[in-house]
């Protein structure tokens, strides 16, 4: 990747970050540190690797992406909003009466969501149903998963990465946020993950993993799996919890966090 594209991607995942802490800040409360860790995860996506398009957000020949872990809506949404899949003036409705832009991802309320999630574990299902309907349809696209690692302790996690080769679903490119954090403590106290990588390639897949704030590795490790013809791929992303808010990151409690609007400027004004 060239100096010009990961300058053009620091710059847009700053404005992501931003976007992002001041849309939960003006509601009072939320989900900063799962949020703040995928960041430069869709900022690749979105901007770079993604055939979409915001005027048209049911585009039949698009990508698909799944964000299983739902609770981490507001990155979604800053996303979306800065590609101008609906005005930017909507994030300050985040989880308030009518809104369209619900604590969790809803695909019936917000333009440019693909599934409706939040109930931890079940994305993987949905982004392996949608990869066999469009191989059934003949779409030649990807669809793109992002599970969680505290989700991870989910069972339908493991039923999902067991199924999902045995269909070669080669389409199908997964990303697991390896914060190591999850809403009870660290993921290594709560339920020890192991060998993350070896589990995944004892399943089938085809892993990868890669410093998931690292603009190039992402771009690399995106292009790798799509090269991949018959099995679906796991690219484990190690991230760090909260990351580029200065009162959230690595703090333990920040999986759902309440802070006034006032730290979220100034957290805003210390990324400028």
């Amino acid at each position: 990747m060239d100096t010009a594209k990961i300058s053009f991607l620091e710059k847009k995942a700053t404005e992501i970050r931003k976007k992002t802490i001041e849309m939960i800040g003006y509601l009072g409360v939320g989900h900063i540190g799962g949020s703040m860790s995928i960041v430069d995860i869709l900022t690749v996506l979105y901007h770079d690797k993604m055939h979409i398009d915001p005027g048209n957000p049911k585009m039949r020949d698009r990508d698909r992406f799944v964000l299983s872990k739902g609770h981490a809506g507001p990155a979604l949404y800053a996303t979306l909003a800065d590609l101008g899949f609906f005005p930017e003036e909507w994030l300050h409705t985040l989880n308030k009466g009518g809104t369209n832009l619900p604590s969790h991802c809803d695909m019936n309320r917000t333009p440019g969501i693909d599934m409706t999630t939040g109930s931890l574990g079940q994305g993987i299902s949905a982004a392996i149903g949608i990869a066999l309907s469009m191989r059934l349809d003949k779409i030649d696209r990807n669809v793109f998963l992002l599970i969680g690692d505290g989700e991870s302790d989910e069972g339908q996690i493991w039923e999902g990465a067991l199924a999902a080769p045995q269909f070669k679903l080669n389409k199908l490119i997964a990303f697991t946020d390896y914060n190591k954090m999850q809403i009870d403590g660290y993921t290594r106290d709560v339920m020890d993950l192991g060998q993350l990588e070896k589990k995944w390639e004892a399943f089938g897949w085809f892993v990868q993993r890669i410093n998931g704030h690292d603009f190039t590795a992402l771009s690399t490790a995106i292009d790798t799996a799509k090269k991949q013809a018959e099995r679906p791929s796991m690219i484990i992303c190690d991230t760090i919890k909260g990351k580029g808010c200065s009162f959230a990151e690595g703090v333990i409690s920040n999986h759902n966090m309440a802070f006034t609007y006032e730290q979220a400027q100034e957290a805003i004004a210390l990324l400028s």
